[in-house]
Parts: structure tokens; C-alpha cells; sequence
């Protein structure tokens, strides 16, 4: 099993905080005869619906030396656990959750602007100091 990333906590905090309970930590997703680890699975009920929503989030801190790199690595995390979870898991939506200091950096460039252009792809923005939801990409139904 990896390693956790060095903000887990704070989004597994962020997410209870924003009601949501964590059912996976991590989410086992298998991709033929290997398994693969989503670093959280949660759901969270639609009081309106009688029913629930189920995502994964695969968190990124993106501190290594290379922002690209760390962006490349995110990219294809991301594109790879979705296509899994549609096929096995069509229920549930993957989101990538990173830190406020790198969605104000890395992507606000080009570079991050470009996965942020991309239909499929969701994105959760969190303060790791007070452990709270910022954002949602695109914005998620209450």
C-alpha cells in the first residue's frame, strides 16, 4: 500500500467537516489482475433524494522540485482512476484534491490551465491550516 500524502488528514478533516463520510481510506480499485489505491473513498447523503453521492479523492501536496512533473503525475493518476472508476464504479466521481498554494500556482498557468479545460476532470481545493473545502470544479450539487 503507498504512502499517504503529507495533507491526508486534512482533507479526510475537510471532507467530515463539509459532511461527508469517509467510507475508504484508502479506495481498492482493481485494473485487471493489479489493484490500484485511491487514497479516500466518501459519500455523502442527498437529504432530498433519500440517496447519496459517492466520490473518490486522490490528494497531491506537489512539492517536489518539478511543478510540471508533479502536474504530469497528477494528470495521468487521475485520467487512469477515472476511466476505472466509469467502467467499475460509474456512480462515483474522482476528484483531485490539492492545497490553495497550488491551485494559485502551478495552476494558474498555462499548464494547469490546460487540465483545467478538460470536461472530465474535477478538482477540490483545500486550506490545509484550517482544514476546510475552498472549492469544488466544477461545483458539486448540495
Amino acid at each position: 500500500m503507498p504512502a499517504k500524502d503529507i495533507y491526508h488528514d486534512n482533507v479526510c478533516n475537510a471532507l467530515v467537516k463539509d459532511g461527508w463520510k469517509i467510507t475508504d481510506d484508502p479506495l481498492v480499485i482493481t485494473i485487471g489482475t493489479r489493484s490500484a489505491f485511491v487514497d479516500l473513498g466518501a459519500e455523502k447523503l442527498i437529504a432530498a433524494e433519500r440517496d447519496s453521492q459517492k466520490i473518490a479523492v486522490e490528494i497531491k501536496s506537489f512539492l517536489s522540485p518539478s511543478p510540471i512533473r508533479d502536474l504530469e503525475n497528477a494528470w495521468g493518476q487521475f485520467f487512469l482512476y477515472a476511466r476505472v472508476l466509469r467502467k467499475r464504479d460509474p456512480n462515483r466521481l474522482l476528484y483531485l484534491a490539492i492545497s490553495r498554494s497550488t491551485f494559485e500556482s502551478i495552476f494558474q498557468e498555462e499548464a494547469g490551465q490546460l487540465i483545467l479545460e478538460e470536461p472530465d476532470f474535477r478538482l477540490i481545493v483545500f486550506d490545509p491550516n484550517c482544514e476546510d473545502i475552498l472549492q469544488w470544479q466544477p461545483q458539486i450539487i448540495p
